[in-house]
């Protein structure tokens, strides 16, 4: 006969939250401690470490534009996030519109862990299933927050901006990336404006080929609707096409 299982060792199964980590006296085994403390400094250091972009042009056989924000360091840019937010002005005449619908902006955010890990694979898997849209050269944002992307979307004159960001690292996921998605980018773009595909980390979380094919859903259903964010989601493809943009949107 099957033993039953404890509700808490179902769930420990089922996440890699910190449950059912046990005690010792009224603190917690050394074990989960010493662990505890591996996963804070592996977070603290996805936050810090700086964003490398060598080979990422040949891994994505494309061409590749380097720009900054204006934080002009990694301390400047955790505590000004406005900064992070604007392009450098030295940057701006090396983006150049030419007629592109999509541009695709790979930003250090606050994990370049995550950026070195996944960026580049969904970067080049997302090019392959937009094959037939015209696609502005990737752009490599140092010291940069989302709505960068709103910034180099309006300079390349296109019609859709996807960021692929690191995000804010947890004590289990250090180096989760995510895709933000903006119709008509330009400054001042609202954060309800956008889609957002999060927690790419295989094998913990979204692989890179599903995280792909969810963005290029998301892009295709955009395009003839005219809009991203609240009012479009997941497998809107199948919906019929709206009729104009929510007055929400603006």
């Amino acid at each position: 006969m099957t033993e039953p299982v404890a509700p808490a060792d179902r769930l420990a199964s089922l996440t890699r939250a910190r449950v059912r980590l046990g005690r010792s006296g009224s603190a917690m085994p050394t074990a989960a401690l010493l662990a505890f403390e591996l996963d804070h400094g592996r977070a603290r250091d996805a936050v810090h470490t700086e964003l490398e972009t060598a080979g990422l042009a040949e891994a994505l056989g494309r061409e590749v534009i380097a720009v900054h924000s204006r934080a002009d360091d990694r301390a400047t840019f955790l505590r000004r996030p406005d900064l992070g937010r604007a392009l450098r002005e030295d940057d701006a005449g090396k983006l150049i519109a030419a007629g592109d619908r999509l541009a695709i902006v790979i930003a250090d955010g606050l994990s370049a862990t995550a950026v070195h890990a996944h960026a580049a694979s969904v970067a080049a898997l997302l090019i392959e299933r937009m094959v037939d849209w015209r696609i502005a050269p990737v752009v490599v944002a140092r010291q940069a927050r989302v709505a960068i992307g709103d910034a180099i979307g309006a300079r390349l004159g296109v019609e859709l901006v996807v960021v692929l960001i690191g995000e804010r690292p947890g004590l289990s996921a250090p180096d989760s990336l995510g895709a933000y998605l903006t119709w008509q980018p330009q400054p001042g773009r609202l954060d309800s404006e956008r889609n957002c595909v999060s927690n790419i980390r295989p094998p913990h979380g979204l692989s890179h080929a599903a995280a792909a094919d969810t963005v290029a859903r998301l892009l295709r259903a955009a395009h003839p609707r005219g809009l991203t964010g609240v009012a479009l989601k997941d497998g809107a493809d199948a919906l019929p096409p709206l009729t104009g943009r929510p007055e929400s949107l603006g």
